[in-house]
């Protein structure tokens, strides 16, 4: 977002992502540049044979800065992925569909992505990814995610350290609790959405540059600090992003801080952390007012996870993340009825899989927050409250061994059903024009297919 930033910083920042993205992204999916990298099939790194829910050696492998590999010879350090799907809405859309879309019962091209995935010797490695979005028919950078590691020791620990240059807060992280890869993984953008959430749920997503340092204590104990801030339109609009949209522009930095712990236990493992982010916006860029907006997310997120013995794998992730807002800027431009609002939000899911190939999840999800007549104008109660259930069944049948098209294909099919118990504040009624929280009752059958 923006960046009170030296002259020409952007350019320098600019040309590391340029000159890496050749070879490196974060993790987003299960990658098959990175099968063919470390010799495994999917399911070594992802439960279920497909990304990004990942296993304890796929939070190693991000760990180490996607560097582990087969042998010394060099493989090829590209991937494709397309998303399509058909969507179904309980009622026909109260407002205009999308371009090219009708008020119901579309079928889509969600995204078509080229990823440069993979490791160069010990110490560097990483992830980026440039999308197509079907949807809006407009290319952009998507993921991205550049480290430098390495092992020291402390204290008589063993400690890796890093460093990750990335597009996103939390799209660095290694745990599936994290918006950035948290659960339903894929969805569609004709999906009805509620109009609240969290800074930290994606509202700087592509739109910053950021820089982290970590640290993983004798594979036990995680610890990271950084610093996001926006590059120039110039910067933004050449990786197809709008520098205005989402949560607006960074005033100076942004500080992002992580802590977790993980213990394993053989066949089993949980993780419980903290995390915080503290971005100053200016609203839409507008910084007439001589003022910005100040965030403070801070949330708590955990994981239990049993292998087994690859046979039946189950996973529990649950986040919960509180926002204080102080809108001084927005307040001043009459876009809010309060300066100060809370936010908060909650997400629990679990998931269960037969054989590491046939799955079965379910996520609770609830937003919730302060009244405010004029930032949710189009809720009839003023309030941001929205929950939910989540269904989904999916099936991956080349996730645990190579399929006879080659080691790179890979395909997830899946049903996804979304209640919604409340939509924008209410559960009846909720805009005032007669449209209830039931009517945004979503159901998408989705095609995942990796090359």
């Amino acid at each position: 977002m923006s960046i009170t930033q030296r002259p020409g910083a952007s350019g320098f920042v600019a040309a590391i992502a340029g000159g890496l993205m050749i070879f490196a992204s974060t993790q987003a999916l299960a990658v098959p540049s990175f099968a063919v990298q470390t010799g495994m099939p999917c399911s070594a790194c992802h439960v279920g044979g497909f990304g990004p829910q990942l296993t304890p050696l796929g939070r190693q492998f991000k760990l180490e800065g996607y560097t582990m590999r087969a042998g010394d010879s060099f493989t090829v350090p590209f991937s494709a992925m397309a998303v399509a799907s058909f969507l179904h809405t309980q009622s026909d859309r109260a407002e205009p569909p999308a371009p090219h879309y009708g008020v119901n019962d579309n079928v889509t091209l969600d995204q078509v992505s080229l990823f440069a995935a993979g490791g160069i010797g010990d110490h560097f490695g990483g992830f980026s990814q440039f999308t197509y979005d079907g949807v809006g028919r407009a290319f952009s950078w998507d993921n991205l995610d550049l480290r430098a590691v390495d092992h020291v020791s402390i204290g008589g620990s063993d400690v890796l350290i890093g460093a990750s240059l990335n597009n996103a807060p939390g799209v660095q992280d290694i745990w599936n609790t994290m918006p950035a890869w948290g659960f339903p993984y894929t969805d569609s953008d004709l999906a009805p959405a509620p109009a609240a959430g969290t800074i930290m749920a994606g509202a700087l997503a592509q739109s910053t540059l950021g820089v982290s340092a970590y640290a993983w204590w004798d594979n036990s104990i995680y610890t990271e600090a950084g610093l996001y801030w926006t590059p120039t339109h110039g910067f933004l609009r050449a990786m197809g992003a709008d520098p205005d949209e989402g949560g607006g522009r960074i005033a100076g930095a942004a500080p992002y801080l992580r802590i977790a712990y993980q213990k394993d236990y053989g066949d089993q493992n949980f993780q419980f952390g903290a995390f915080g982010l503290f971005p100053s916006l200016y609203p839409g860029g507008d910084r007439s007012t001589g003022m910005s907006d100040r965030y403070a997310d801070i949330g708590l997120d955990g994981t239990y996870q049993f292998m087994g013995t690859g046979e039946n794998i189950y996973e529990i992730q649950a986040i919960f993340t509180h926002e204080r807002q102080s809108l001084d800027a927005t307040y001043a431009l009459e876009g809010s009825a309060n300066a100060h609002n809370t936010l908060n939000d909650f997400r629990l899911d679990g998931s269960y899989y037969w054989h590491n190939e046939i799955g079965g999840s379910v996520q609770y999800f609830n937003t919730w927050g302060s009244t405010d007549a004029v930032l949710y104008g189009g809720s009839l109660t003023g309030t941001p409250n929205s929950s939910g259930v989540l269904f989904q069944i999916d099936g991956t049948p080349f996730g645990n061994e190579p399929s006879s098209l080659g080691p790179r294909f890979n395909l997830r099919v899946g049903i996804q059903y979304r209640i919604y118990a409340k939509f924008d504040g209410a559960s009846t009624n909720y805009d005032g024009l007669g449209h209830n929280a039931s009517d945004n009752n979503t159901l998408r059958i989705f095609a995942w297919l990796a090359l």
